[in-house]
């Protein structure tokens, strides 16, 4: 994997059943059905596996993942 949004990807197909066909760059997270608690964890796989902090309140269901994994590349670069 090289990019973040792959990362991502990788990280949310772990903690999460989602179809595959339903991911890509404009899905959010709630047209995924992903919860409050599973929200907690990605937070936590993203400082874990990236090494990059996103607080838990930064991820709401109407962040899609392309707009999470731009968050990320910002707090990466700071």
């Amino acid at each position: 994997m090289s990019t973040t949004y792959d990362q991502l990807v990788a990280i949310i197909a772990r903690l999460h059943d989602a179809p595959h066909d339903r991911i890509h760059p404009g899905a959010t997270f709630a047209e995924l059905d992903v919860d409050s608690l599973t929200l907690v964890e990605i937070s936590m796989r993203v400082e874990r596996d990236l090494g990059v902090t996103v607080e838990d309140s930064e991820l709401r269901p109407d962040l899609t993942l392309d707009a999470t994994a731009k968050l990320i590349d910002t707090k990466r670069d700071q």
